[in-house]
């Protein structure tokens, strides 16, 4: 990457997962950035607040600002598609091969993340950790859906070699989607044992040095 770039800004927090898939691609595509970390809430330091609604109306992290194209992303989905357009030429993150096929199999499990596993784990955490009355209906219901997921995901990555979701030596974006969320089963009171090729996926992502990196230095970054 050329050295006269500038860093771009990643506007995070640091519990939420999906700010870590965007620092995690842009560790492998080896682009400078900064992090900016937000509060909830609607006080200045806030994202509901007017200062965070400026970048991103809808109030969620994260969001990207890229002094080098003037573009500003948000939604984690929207961010790694701009930055693999703009910025994977190697085609570093992007479908593991050139059929249609791949492009199909990249898609479709990046919108299993975002249509099933991401919000099924969402909801198991808001009902086991944030919602105001205890609703065990609701959160049997949440946790059976997500592991649902994650027996889909551990099917597939049996088929696929088990090292990424895609199959091949490469990591690819979808294994930056997926996971910041699998990673996170702990906190949602979720096991692995019933999925070891998750399982073993989970550790061989987590030892990759970008990914590392990522949760590094997200904490890290600045207190607006």
């Amino acid at each position: 990457m050329a050295n006269n770039i500038k860093p771009l800004i990643l506007h995070a927090h640091g519990t939420g997962p999906n700010p870590y898939k965007v620092a995690a691609a842009l560790e492998v595509l080896g682009l400078p950035y900064e992090v900016k970390l937000w509060q909830f809430g609607d006080a200045k330091n806030g994202v509901k607040g007017p200062d965070f609604l400026k970048i991103n109306e809808n109030g969620r992290v994260p969001a990207l600002e890229d002094p080098n194209t003037g573009v500003t992303s948000w939604e984690s989905g929207a961010v790694l598609n701009y930055l693999l357009r703009v910025y994977d030429k190697s085609n570093k993150l992007g479908p593991v091969g050139d059929s249609e096929q791949s492009r199909v199999d990249f898609d479709k499990w990046t919108f299993f993340l975002v249509s099933s596993l991401g919000p099924m784990m969402g909801q198991v955490n808001w009902f086991r950790h944030y919602h105001s009355s205890k609703n065990d209906d609701a959160l049997k219901r949440y946790e059976e859906q997500t592991y649902r997921c994650f027996g889909v995901l551990d099917g597939h990555l049996k088929k696929s070699g088990g090292k990424f979701v895609l199959g091949g030596d490469r990591l690819s974006a979808v294994d930056l989607h997926c996971y910041p969320w699998v990673y996170q089963h702990g906190f949602a009171g979720l096991g692995m044992e019933k999925y070891p090729n998750l399982e073993k996926w989970l550790k061989n992502v987590g030892e990759l040095k970008e990914i590392k990196a990522a949760y590094e230095k997200v904490p890290k970054g600045k207190e607006m």
